[in-house]
């Protein structure tokens, strides 16, 4: 069975459409971890857009479940990290204009990343790549040494009936490539309680990180049910061949 791995970034998004101190992150995680969740995501963008430093350092004290810290190749946050090591770091490409993460990062040739992931590994610190389910990209991460690689799922997220197999086939591909290189698979964007059981049941997927559609549900059913609601979508989930 997948994982799960609840963003919780949206929570801090209408905290600072107000820039107030409510709703708190602290305790959606909590709320979350009630619910099943057994990871937590935050994404410490460049511009603090919606997570702080304040709730990365409180979540890294009270957080019961593993902390998946998912940020840009920047050395100042890369600095917070390793003087305050979460559980994972997920490495993700970050532009300012973007409304949310779009695209898996580019590693291939790409230097700054091997920097910040030789930084991170002289902390201790295990590290994941979000990468789309190219070959190349995956095998750049393999020869990185990486612990994990998080599949973006967006293209499927968005594909009509007629391209969600391929897709579907695409990814299922490259989970066989990453697991057989010895790294994790994890998968994550765009994904709701009407299209992750297809991604659940990739043979080998570890975890899944899931935020938008969990945070929008809460709405109207509660943090807590909307993670366990989900939560029990992954259990139900078996191995497609």
């Amino acid at each position: 069975m997948s994982k799960l791995g609840v963003n919780i970034d949206h929570v801090a998004t209408v905290r600072q459409a107000r820039l107030t101190v409510e709703p708190d992150p602290i305790w959606a995680a909590a709320a979350a971890e009630l619910g099943g969740a057994d990871c937590i995501t935050i994404h410490l963008r460049e511009d603090r857009r919606h997570i702080q430093d304040r709730d990365f350092l409180l979540l890294r004290e009270t957080t019961q479940v593993r902390l998946n810290l998912e940020m840009a190749c920047d050395a100042d946050i890369t600095a917070l990290a390793c003087d305050h090591p979460p559980d994972q770091v997920t490495l993700v490409p970050e532009k300012r204009e973007e409304l949310t993460t779009e695209g898996g990062l580019d590693i291939c040739g790409n230097r700054r990343a091997v920097e910040i992931i030789t930084r991170l590994k002289a902390a201790n610190i295990p590290i994941s790549l979000f990468l789309d389910p190219s070959p190349q990209q995956i095998d750049k991460a393999s020869e990185l040494n990486v612990d994990a690689i998080e599949l973006h799922t967006g293209a499927y997220a968005e594909a009509s009936s007629v391209e969600k197999n391929d897709c579907l086939a695409t990814l299922i591909n490259a989970g066989e490539q990453i697991t057989k290189a010895g790294m994790l698979l994890n998968a994550g964007h765009g994904l709701t309680y009407n299209n992750v059981h297809s991604i659940a049941s990739i043979p080998q997927m570890h975890e899944l990180n899931i935020g938008h559609s969990i945070v929008a549900r809460s709405i109207f059913v509660g943090l807590e049910n909307a993670v366990r609601e989900m939560k029990n979508l992954l259990i139900n989930s078996t191995a497609v061949s």
